[in-house]
């Protein structure tokens, strides 16, 4: 066995600040999108598409992503995304177009899908097995930190610079991780990693876009719109296609044959079902702290503080709990925190102030930082190092499809419970659509009315409606715990074990003779 990297953990550290950047991306767009939409001119639907152009491209390509890694160099292909999201990164900045800043964020998403499994395949290559899960947690923490440092780094830039700066932010992030990459990583590749196949590409991008723009656009247009349901039934015939296709293929881009390994496929359930309760559940509170608290944009973003407390103790705890709990005790219990958590916020009333929502802000941290940080490093464990980059991949993109579901079916029930909850006056037909819309609208028409008691309306709809989310995305992980509870292995596989020279994977995957080192 060769000696470890020496700079190996100086190394990971540049590698987590460039996944860093990737994490906060998804959302720190939030608090900066009124401003850029009043300054370009967006209408309501390209406000839309700026943001979901990211998310669209992001998760399409990282199946292909991962195989080109695998195949043509794992640090090469990190350093080229960290380059085009840099490039990417300016141009978004410099946008004078509603259209040149959609094409900017796809091109972001494209990039991010080269960073994401690419930043998990380069840790075999320089640690040893014993080192692995931590340098995984380390890198799954620094993912999910970014989800709430989103709204806080754009609100501190939006005080004293222009919205471009958003964007301006990941270039220097971006060139020291470039650096770091190219000076400290050493090449791997997989020589016998098999061609592109570009069918198998073309369905797998194709369908994924599909279905993540269906998604998307189910709540807003209608799931019964004829372009929704051509989006979802043709993506359900590509990846039809593309599953039928990797059956018959011996080194497929989607390898099925991983899900064959009880561990990997529960730890991926299980990082599919928390980003659904993550993103469901996250994006209800930036508009209840703007509108309902009255926080500006920082203050907003300062409120998730207590989200990101829980989150670093977890992941301070948490190699520690697997060593005495297996991973499935782990998972389990995040899964139980986050459950907790989301039907005590359930409760939240238009009286209970900050107080509350904090408490339980603490528990859904924690709960996040135990259930991703220790499924994405146990499943990723499990990887021979020939299956790196496409299992990285995989483990990544469910990731993003349970996000981009998350929020259309949760944004679908917070629309339904604040309409149901309003009790409007007579107003004007514009106005009145207006309220409908949102309740940061219902704010604006109030204000410009003087009616005071349009407001609490509009608040108390608002809350009625999170509350209903929260309850919902509550129940999916109580169900999720029941679940990974009674199905994942427990105590005696092989990560839990800590018996790195077991590889049940590359046994499923025919590679029997792989190992870690």
């Amino acid at each position: 066995m060769s000696a470890p990297h020496p700079r190996r953990w100086i190394a990971l550290v540049a590698v987590a600040l460039s996944v860093l950047v990737i994490g906060f991306d998804t959302t720190v767009l939030n608090v900066a999108l009124p401003d850029l939409a009043r300054q370009l001119n967006a209408g309501t639907g390209q406000q839309q598409w700026i943001v979901d152009a990211y998310t669209v491209v992001f998760a399409a390509a990282m199946l292909p992503a991962g195989l080109l890694g695998d195949r043509f160099g794992r640090r090469r292909t990190l350093v080229l995304g960290l380059a085009l999201f840099g490039a990417a990164s300016v141009l978004g900045a410099l946008a004078g177009s509603p259209a040149t800043l959609i094409a900017a964020r796809a091109a972001m998403g494209l990039a991010a899908a080269f960073v994401m499994p690419m930043s998990m395949a380069v840790i075999p290559a320089i640690f040893p097995p014993a080192e692995q899960r931590r340098a995984t947690a380390l890198l799954s923490t620094m993912t999910a930190l970014g989800v709430p440092l989103g709204p806080i780094i754009g609100g501190l830039l939006l005080r004293g610079f222009w919205w471009g700066s958003i964007f301006l932010i990941n270039v220097p992030l971006v060139l020291l991780g470039v650096v770091a990459c190219l000076l400290l990583l050493p090449e791997s590749a997989d020589p016998a990693a098999p061609r592109i196949d570009l069918p198998s590409a073309g369905l797998a991008a194709g369908g994924l876009a599909a279905l993540t723009w269906g998604i998307i656009e189910g709540p807003e247009r209608g799931w019964g719109d004829a372009l929704v349901l051509g989006a979802l039934v043709g993506a359900a015939a590509a990846l039809t296609a593309l599953v039928l296709r990797s059956r018959r293929r011996e080194h497929p881009m989607l390898d099925l044959r991983l899900l064959a390994e009880p561990m990997f496929r529960w730890c991926a359930i299980a990082v599919t079902l928390v980003s659904i309760a993550l993103f469901g559940g996250f994006f209800v509170l930036p508009a209840y702290f703007r509108s309902v608290l009255g926080a500006d944009a920082l203050g907003s973003g300062l409120r998730l503080m207590p989200m990101m407390g829980g989150l670093l103790v977890a992941a301070r705890l948490g190699e520690r709990l697997v060593r005495r709990f297996a991973p499935r005790g782990v998972i389990t219990a995040g899964l139980a925190l986050i459950a907790l958590a989301m039907l005590l916020g359930s409760r939240t009333s238009v009286g209970d102030g900050y107080g509350w929502t904090a408490l339980w802000l603490v528990l859904f941290g924690a709960g996040l930082g135990l259930v991703l940080i220790t499924a994405t490093a146990s499943a990723l464990l499990l990887l021979p190092p020939a299956k790196a980059g496409v299992g990285a991949g995989l483990v990544q993109t469910l990731r993003q499809v349970g996000g981009a579901i998350g929020v259309a079916v949760f944004g679908s029930l917070l629309a339904a419970g604040y309409r149901s909850g309003l009790h409007l006056p007579t107003l004007p037909a514009d106005a009145a659509q207006r309220v409908r819309g949102s309740v940061v609208a219902a704010d604006a028409v109030a204000e410009r009315l003087a009616d005071p008691g349009l407001a609490a309306s509009a608040h108390g709809a608002y809350v009625h409606g999170m509350g209903l989310v929260l309850l919902t995305a509550g129940l999916l992980a109580a169900v999720a715990a029941v679940l990974v509870a009674a199905r994942m292995p427990g105590a005696g596989d092989p990560v839990a074990a800590d018996a790195p020279e077991v590889r049940p994977v590359a046994a499923a995957a025919g590679d029997p003779g792989e190992s870690t080192a």
